[in-house]
């Protein structure tokens, strides 16, 4: 299944015993498996697999599913001189402010240090701080991507705050001979709207005439991620990162604008039928409470998951609180779903009872059984069924009350 390609592909790095000219050659043989592999993650179509691994009775296949939705490793790096905008860019990927623990901003390593900031909520949701691309003449990008160790990470954001040297151009075009496809141009800019389009035209006017074809650069507050052009970027990122890795991406942002909840709405749309598969899966086995206890144990990893992934954790409300300037109290009274505040086992198992009490449960089942479950396991329709309607039920509410929390926040 999907899962072996996705454990080789995160795999992927430079073997510190190498010579330069062996890494080189290592890099752009591992770049060409990739880009199959990348081919083969894109076209998996993930009910399909888990419909076709539960008609093989593979619950295991099923379980690898979760596991790769619900811990998926990102690297990410933002690559650029080390001023107030790239910190402000980095805490805001973080979610974080300027004091908060983990901040970007609270860390003394060297300027030519690889700096590591893990996500506050997310652990395998690493930001790394990349030293700027050295302005010299000549500039050999090979070197430089060998010491950063480039091929570490999922997703690279080259920032400037001005027109970008010689050099970047050069680095664009070997990641471009190399096909690497997620490597973002991000300006980080502050003032007026008519001045910002200006620096935009000169940064690709002058990345055209040193040989980069059709540049994109992005505008973006550093300290604002929800203005400007931070949510197209994402928007390509979606297209440009395979399904799983971009999934894992979505859960461990913060909750920056409304679209974003509502995509992270629909991700955890996904997992709930991955949860329900697995459900119904293990209920169609006779074995006396097993289901049940199963059932509630999975519905709570996913809902402390998307409790997290949404913001809504006190933690998280206070540091939105923090970067906003708003009262932490105010935001939290905001939340109106009990699981958004605490994710309890009890109130995990009375949405699940509720959801099998109810008489549209089986009409539910029906249609949805017929696309997820083989006929040997129809039986397990109603487990699936009501699976599936509480989760949705209880991540459509959670997801109502992050919109509320981020709406107030912004006003």
């Amino acid at each position: 299944m999907y899962r072996v390609f996705l454990n080789r592909l995160s795999f992927f790095g430079l073997r510190g015993s190498a010579s330069r000219t062996d890494t080189r050659k290592q890099l752009q043989n591992q770049l060409l498996r990739c880009d199959a592999m990348v081919d083969v993650l894109k076209g998996v179509n993930l009910l399909e697999s888990l419909k076709n691994s539960t008609e093989l009775t593979r619950l295991s296949a099923i379980k690898d599913a979760v596991e790769d939705l619900l811990i998926s490793r990102l690297n990410l790096a933002v690559i650029g001189q080390r001023s107030e905008e790239k910190r402000a860019f980095t805490d805001s990927l973080l979610g974080v402010s300027a004091g908060d623990q983990g901040a970007a901003c609270s860390s003394t390593a060297a300027a030519e240090d690889l700096r590591c900031y893990p996500n506050p909520v997310h652990p395998d949701f690493r930001l790394w701080d990349l030293p700027p691309v050295p302005a010299v003449s000549p500039f050999e990008p090979d070197l430089y991507m060998d010491a950063v160790k480039f091929l570490r990470y999922n997703v690279v954001f080259l920032t400037f705050t001005r027109t970008p040297p010689p050099s970047v151009a050069a680095l664009l075009l070997r990641a471009s001979s190399l096909r690497l496809q997620t490597l973002y141009l991000t300006l980080l800019v502050c003032g007026k709207e008519e001045d910002l389009e200006s620096t935009r035209k000169d940064s690709i006017e002058a990345l055209k005439a040193l040989g980069v074809t059709q540049p994109k650069v992005y505008l973006v507050s550093p300290s604002a991620l929800e203005a400007l052009d931070f949510p197209a970027l994402l928007e390509d990122l979606a297209k440009d990162l395979p399904e799983i890795r971009w999934y894992a991406l979505l859960m461990a942002l913060p909750t920056l604008t409304a679209a974003l909840v509502t995509q992270k709405k629909e991700a955890f749309g996904a997992l709930a039928w991955v949860a329900a598969s697995l459900s119904a899966g293990i209920s169609a086995v006779p074995v006396p409470l097993v289901a049940s206890a199963v059932d509630s144990s999975l519905a709570v990893r996913v809902l402390c998951k998307a409790q997290a992934s949404l913001c809504l954790d006190d933690a998280s409300v206070e540091r939105l609180a923090r970067r906003r300037g708003r009262e932490p109290a105010r935001l939290k009274a905001l939340r109106v779903c009990p699981l958004s505040a605490q994710v309890t086992k009890a109130e995990v198992r009375r949405r699940l009872a509720a959801a099998t009490a109810e008489k549209d449960c089986s009409a539910l089942s029906s249609r949805l059984v017929q696309m997820a479950m083989p006929r040997h396991a129809r039986s397990a329709g109603r487990s699936f069924a009501a699976m599936l309607h509480a989760l949705n039920g209880a991540i459509a509410d959670m997801a109502a009350d992050a919109e509320n929390v981020l709406a107030s926040a912004l006003a």
